[in-house]
């Protein structure tokens, strides 16, 4: 998805040219398909796509509107249509989709629970989730394909199997998978009517006031910067997002913070968390890797970049998964120790608010 609009070739821009069906209308293959929220205010098309199509610009967007490319309820649109609740918004061309072959990869996983309908995964940091631009193997995909190559029922290219949600390549913690299309299907809707349970552990920089409280902004891509996300608190970029934090402990210039997401957004907690103004430690992508708050003195900054070496990526943790089993019924609860790096991150910044010798 990355960078499928600079597969357009010339003539695909100029006017979908290609193999025609019989009666000399071009044969259209669809590569993407977007339906709206129930809650989706009216946007314009390219607007919409734009938040959804990963390393796509809106003037790459808006020449494939006008090449015929972007459909809405199967009839083309230009890219000032307005995306309505429920819209279907397909991108097709003259060529069929090209497959990403899942390679098989025996890539060590911890499973913590396993039955005939899904398994789940605490994944640690730096396992990129799903191929894509620049992550084609190594992933937890590929781990998955290899760990379930024996299972005749599982094709690790099936859309209607797998991973039911993600988590970022630098962020640990746990996640399910669906080995049965019914599972994923329940699964996923539970995910989609904000029933599902999930709580992460987050070391963010400053002295967090309020014990607890709510963040709410839309988040989307930055038009800034695409490779980062931010808040818009007005107006009708982004998609709802809203995540719940209570302060666990306060350590000197950081705080350790509970995060329970209500909506499952890309990058929620690292851009809600700094939008109020508490960036997650060593958060590259958003600054978190700066020296943000503190001292002027040599010995705190050493501090921080031992802290830096330590936990060498932005401190954050899925440690609770809750949901309903796609087949039984019965409730399901999973709880995941933080890791070694970021446990020994914030024992370090307790010691340190302890003694506060820098």
């Amino acid at each position: 998805m990355d960078d499928f609009f600079d597969e357009m070739d010339d003539e695909q821009a100029d006017g979908l040219l290609g193999q025609e069906e019989e009666d000399g209308t071009p044969q259209l293959y669809e590569h993407f398909r977007f339906v709206a929220d129930r809650g989706q205010s009216l946007l314009r098309v390219d607007k919409f796509l734009v938040d959804r199509m990963f390393g796509s610009t809106r003037n790459r967007i808006q020449l494939a509107a006008e090449a015929g490319c972007i459909l809405a309820n199967g009839k083309p649109v230009k890219s000032n249509y307005r995306v309505k609740p429920e819209d279907v918004v397909t991108i097709v061309m003259t060529r069929p989709r090209r497959e990403l072959e899942i390679v098989q990869e025996n890539i060590p996983l911890k499973i913590i629970y396993e039955d005939e309908d899904l398994l789940v995964v605490d994944k640690p940091a730096g396992l990129v989730v799903h191929p894509g631009h620049g992550n084609y193997t190594g992933t937890l995909v590929n781990a998955l394909a290899w760990y379930l190559k024996d299972d005749p029922t599982y094709d690790p290219s099936d859309p209607r199997l797998g991973l039911v949600h993600r988590i970022d390549k630098d962020t640990s913690g746990l996640l399910v998978v669906a080995k049965k299309p019914e599972a994923k299907a329940n699964l996923s809707l539970q995910f989609f009517n904000k029933t599902t349970k999930r709580e992460y552990r987050a070391l963010v920089w400053g002295i967090v006031q309020e014990d607890e409280g709510r963040i709410e902004g839309n988040i989307g891509r930055d038009p800034r910067d695409r490779m980062q996300m931010t808040v818009f608190p007005e107006g009708d970029q982004g998609k709802t997002a809203v995540t719940h934090y209570s302060v666990l402990e306060r350590l000197g210039y950081v705080s350790l913070v509970k995060c329970r997401l209500e909506t499952g957004r890309t990058h929620q907690i690292r851009v809600h968390m700094k939008y109020i103004g508490h960036t997650l430690f060593n958060d590259e992508r958003y600054g978190g890797n700066e020296i943000l708050k503190g001292t002027t003195f040599t010995k705190y900054k050493q501090f921080v970049q031992n802290c830096f070496a330590i936990c060498p990526r932005q401190a954050l943790h899925a440690k609770t998964l809750g949901f309903v089993h796609p087949t039984t019924g019965e409730e399901m609860f999973f709880d995941s120790e933080i890791p070694a790096d970021m446990a020994q991150l914030i024992e370090k910044w307790r010691i340190y608010a302890n003694t506060k010798e820098i």
